[in-house]
């Protein structure tokens, strides 16, 4: 399905029914909005493990502007600020009010601009191994701690002067280390629509992945927040999901560091993960 969002054709997609018999009543189930990593992927990443909040939420899936299958748009508009308004104007046009939102990795970056763009627009917010500032030499020891020092090395190659063929190489070789338990199956790989495009503009220390810094405005937030990371995450290392939770509220902010985990919690820790996420939710 589509809609058009701050002038962007969005593709969206709904899991399970927002009003449900509950006896001689209609009970009405929060709203999830999953906001996709990348950039340069699509919402398909949170399919099927993200499915199984369907019978507690209505969950709705979304592509970004420029990503997957949404519309292309102008890449002057590929920005933090913009993807965080888009997301903001997609509730709105779909009439959601007081959303659950769920930003994973790039998803992560895009649910803090909405937060603090919009802070009195969700109810809650989770925010999976991502940050508020990347810190790029961090990233280059964890590849090199967990992979050594030639997959450090295709790490900071791409990082630093993201080029086409320096992302095929590091997604060949530094992708795989995104998951701790490498016994897990790659199909999401494949389903992915991948707009390399995308991710060149954005990624890297001179591009607005390394401008982007949210530390100042966390405070801004009013809503509880779970911040969850995997200790072994080579992208989003913990140190970063510290220096977020630093900023944020520190009453309303619940934190938790998984062992032998790495980029995909849920992915390596589904039991223990989505136990933690339905707990929050229901709160």
């Amino acid at each position: 399905m589509y809609v058009t969002v701050n002038g962007a054709k969005l593709f969206f997609d709904v899991e399970g029914a927002s009003l449900v018999p509950d006896g001689p009543e209609m009970r009405e189930k929060p709203t999830v909005i999953m906001v996709h990593g990348g950039p340069g992927g699509d919402h398909s990443v949170s399919k099927p493990y993200f499915s199984q909040l369907s019978d507690i939420a209505q969950v709705i899936y979304y592509d970004h502007r420029g990503n997957g299958r949404s519309e292309a748009c102008d890449n002057s508009t590929w920005t933090l600020d913009q993807w965080g308004d888009d997301l903001a104007g997609l509730c709105d046009a779909l009439g959601i009010e007081k959303p659950i939102v769920i930003g994973t990795s790039f998803g992560g970056f895009v649910t803090q601009s909405y937060a603090t763009r919009h802070p009195d627009h969700a109810s809650k917010l989770i925010l999976i191994s991502t940050a508020a500032k990347v810190e790029f030499p961090a990233i280059y020891s964890a590849f090199e701690r967990l992979g050594g020092s030639e997959l450090s090395d295709i790490a900071e190659a791409y990082w630093k002067n993201p080029t086409p063929e320096g992302r095929v190489l590091y997604r060949e070789r530094c992708v795989p280390l995104y998951e701790y338990n490498q016994g897990g199956s790659s199909d999401w790989l494949s389903r992915i629509i991948l707009k390399d495009d995308t991710a060149i503009w954005f990624n890297g220390p001179k591009n607005e992945h390394g401008r982007m810094d949210y530390r100042e405005d966390l405070s801004k937030i009013n809503c509880p927040v779970l911040v969850m990371v995997g200790e072994e995450d080579p992208i989003t290392p913990p140190e970063f999901s510290e220096a977020l939770v630093a900023g944020l509220p520190k009453g309303s902010t619940t934190f938790k560091r998984f062992e032998q985990c790495g980029h995909g919690v849920v992915g390596d820790k589904p039991n223990e993960a989505l136990a933690l996420i339905r707990e929050f939710i229901q709160s």
